[in-house]
């Protein structure tokens, strides 16, 4: 699947061309549009995590069908990471610094991988924007609230005070499906392995490591479920096809349609330019290959430097005929 979206996505030679073009946007816009959209979506998350109820409702509903499942296994993982307090520290640094990873490979992108920078942008902004209906409409209580027995790793050994058991802070707590800390992660993966793997395809799957490790921490300190992780999967994928679809539409808003490979955009039928002219120059091409007829005479007729007409000899001018070395 996602060797089909990198297709799709970066095209043969893994370039962005069309409306979106090699270069990467103004720094003041960006970073400008970025912070009001997390401005926006902070408020709005927060705003979402107020029905405990239901919240618990949903997660008792969860934990049946990971049972159904047999994939209920947040209990004994959570116990088993309470048992080791240094892994206990190392995973709770783990998830409260992860936001300076996805700064980091966001700054990265922009700065070193331009051409693909305006694609995984918009996958970011695509995975706020799909997630915040998800939490609206299905609020669930994350294992330490909702599970009997889990401990709650992070409220223990937390770098934010009790951020984590504050309910009257402002934040979401209940907000456990899909995973935004796993989603995060798969978004810095997928944003590096599209950046990394024309040139360095084995080193771009090294960045998967880090959703895997974030899967694990989350699950062991109790803070989501197997299938909260499941969620956050397909929210990257939804994410990553809207953000084609987006360009698509760009391109054609644009009058520059991308080609279907991601390359540059094919030529006009009938015209286009011909690198390879004498002196580095470009010469344009006529529909029939050819250089382009001005009027004029011959070579030597005050034709210009630049664009000559293709010279033809005349009938007179043919051997044995007079003007053509005879007398």
């Amino acid at each position: 699947m996602l060797r089909w979206v990198s297709r799709r996505a970066t095209g043969t030679e893994h370039r962005f061309h069309g409306a979106d073009g090699p270069r990467r946007p103004g720094a003041l816009p960006e970073v400008v549009g970025l912070l009001v959209l997390l401005v926006v979506f902070t408020r709005l998350h927060a705003a979402a995590g107020t029905d405990a109820a239901a919240a618990t409702s949903n997660a008792v509903a969860l934990q049946s069908i990971e049972r159904g499942l047999h994939l209920d296994v947040e209990r004994g993982a959570n116990h088993w990471l309470d048992g080791h307090l240094l892994l206990s520290h190392v995973a709770v640094y783990f998830y409260r610094l992860y936001y300076v990873a996805i700064a980091g490979v966001l700054l990265w992108v922009y700065l070193r991988h331009a051409a693909v920078y305006r694609h995984v942008r918009r996958t970011m902004v695509a995975m706020l924007l799909l997630i915040l209906p998800v939490y609206w409409a299905v609020p669930m209580s994350p294992p330490r609230f909702a599970l009997p027995g889990v401990v709650d790793v992070v409220a223990l050994y937390d770098l934010f005070g009790d951020a984590s058991t504050d309910t009257t802070n402002g934040q979401n707590h209940y907000s456990a499906m899909p995973s935004l800390h796993v989603g995060w992660s798969l978004w810095c993966a997928y944003a590096a392995w599209t950046a990394l793997r024309p040139a360095r395809p084995r080193v771009a799957l090294l960045p998967w490591l880090f959703p895997l490790i974030m899967a694990a921490t989350v699950l062991t300190t109790g803070n989501h479920y197997i299938l909260d992780i499941a969620g956050s999967v397909v929210l990257l994928l939804a994410a990553v096809a809207a953000a084609l679809l987006w360009r698509r539409l760009a391109s054609s808003r644009g009058g520059r349609p991308a080609a279907p490979d991601g390359g540059a955009p094919p030529a006009a039928p009938g015209g286009g330019v011909r690198p390879a002219a004498p002196g580095g120059g470009v010469r344009p091409v006529t529909p029939d290959g050819g250089a382009p007829v001005v009027a004029g005479s011959g070579p030597s007729a005050g034709a210009s430097p630049r664009v000559r007409r293709r010279w033809r000899p005349s009938a007179r001018s043919l051997p044995g005929r007079r003007g053509w070395g005879g007398g």
